[in-house]
């Protein structure tokens, strides 16, 4: 566990949760509908609901809360639950560095990460986590494919989720 932060990290499968109780892996999305690239394959591999449930939420999105900072939360197993954050504008169309100097992400200016999207959501899995009484479980969200700095990313979990007590699991693989 990291002293300053309440976020235990572990090698391993975010789809695999450690612990006992009722848990919520969480993971980011884009706002453009697109599934199909890095941890959402994981997911998808396990259990087919929250590809399901992400893309009617995006196809139905005039009638719902779907846009950057949301969350859909989505029931996998008795105790556990998926959610999936908007916090992403758009997608990288190649792997996180090596997107060309001029170069602009799909739908996207710069990275796509966004991390006020990212705090906004984590509010909504925080909520939903003290609701469940859930510990929180994920890969290193904002990261990776949504091209972020963990350094700008962690400080949100710990704000979000562990300062109000909530158990956070990060998994490195």
């Amino acid at each position: 566990m990291t002293e300053n932060t309440g976020i235990s990290y572990v090698k391993g499968d975010a789809t695999a949760p450690h612990g006992e109780g009722v848990k919520v892996i969480v993971h980011l999305c884009n706002d453009l509908g697109g599934w199909g690239k890095g941890f959402v394959l994981a997911l998808s591999r396990r259990w087919p609901e929250p590809e399901v449930a992400y893309r009617r939420w995006h196809r139905e999105r005039a009638r719902n809360d779907f846009g950057l900072g949301a969350a859909q939360f989505v029931q996998v197993a008795d105790q556990l639950w998926v959610a999936n954050v908007v916090g992403q504008r758009g997608i990288l169309s190649r792997a996180p560095g090596s997107v060309r100097a001029g170069e602009t992400p799909q739908g996207s200016k710069g990275a796509p990460v966004r991390y006020e999207a990212i705090d906004a959501g984590l509010g909504r899995v925080a909520d939903r986590a003290r609701k469940l009484g859930a510990s929180v479980h994920m890969p290193r969200i904002g990261y990776g494919l949504a091209g972020g700095e963990w350094s700008r990313v962690e400080p949100l979990i710990s704000g979000r989720l562990t300062r109000r007590g909530i158990g956070v699991t990060v998994y490195d693989r």
